[in-house]
Order: structure tokens, then sequence, then C-alpha cells
């Protein structure tokens, strides 16, 4: 049995998907208080609070040193933040915080197909 986790969902992931995790405490960024603050300083603001950051911000690995961050990252990649198109994706984010620990990086989804920065993203594990 996963331990209840408490996870810290982005801004930009629908607020609604914080009810697909049921076993774990899921906050949202806004009801956190912590909007329009950026990733850098939310990770840092998160991290001794929350065990997992939930983002669909394909972004954030390019813009953040993440080795610098004590906090599983699980990031959805999908061709939009929409419910409908995340919902998918929501039972390998559940099996990623069965096992996810503080410094994992965990990226599921397909890559956007107009996208040509390489082959769709399949289900894994990254370590940082």
């Amino acid at each position: 049995m996963p331990k209840n986790m408490k996870v810290l969902l982005d801004e930009c992931v629908p607020r609604k998907l914080r009810r697909e995790p049921t076993e774990h405490a899921v906050i949202t960024v806004t009801e956190r208080g912590w909007s329009g603050i950026k990733n850098g300083k939310l990770l840092a603001l998160a991290e001794p609070e929350f065990e997992v950051f939930l983002t669909v911000d394909q972004n954030l690995t390019y813009q953040q040193n993440l080795k610098a961050f004590r906090i599983g990252i699980i990031l959805l990649v999908a061709r939009s933040n929409r419910l409908k198109t995340l919902l998918p994706l929501m039972p390998e984010a559940r099996k990623a915080l069965e096992n996810i620990t503080a410094g994992d990086l965990f990226v599921w989804g397909k890559a956007n197909p107009v996208q040509l920065l390489g082959p769709p993203v399949l289900t894994q594990k990254a370590r940082r």
C-alpha cells in the first residue's frame, strides 16, 4: 500500500485533476496561495511541504536545475493541458506516486505530434 503523499498541482494543470489521485492529499498552487510564482521559487517553496510536484510544463526541465530540488516531480506530456487530454495519463501518474521519491523525475505521455524534437516520451523514470 503506497503511503499518502502530499502533492502540489501546478497552476497550468486543470484543478479538477486534483480528484484523480484520491489516495493522496492534492493541493493546487492557487489553494496554497502561490499563484503567479515561477517554477524555481515555487519548487523551493514546495520542497519542505510537499513530496511531489505534478505539472504539464515541459519547459520545467530546461528552465530549472532540477537536481537542486529534493522533491519528486511528475511531468505529464500531452498535446494540451485540457482535462480530457490529461485524464488518460492519470493511471500512470498514480503508479508513479507509489514509487516516487525525493529527487525523482517521472515523465509520462506523448509528445505533440507537431514537435520534431524526438520520439514520443514513453513511460519512464528519469533519475536526476
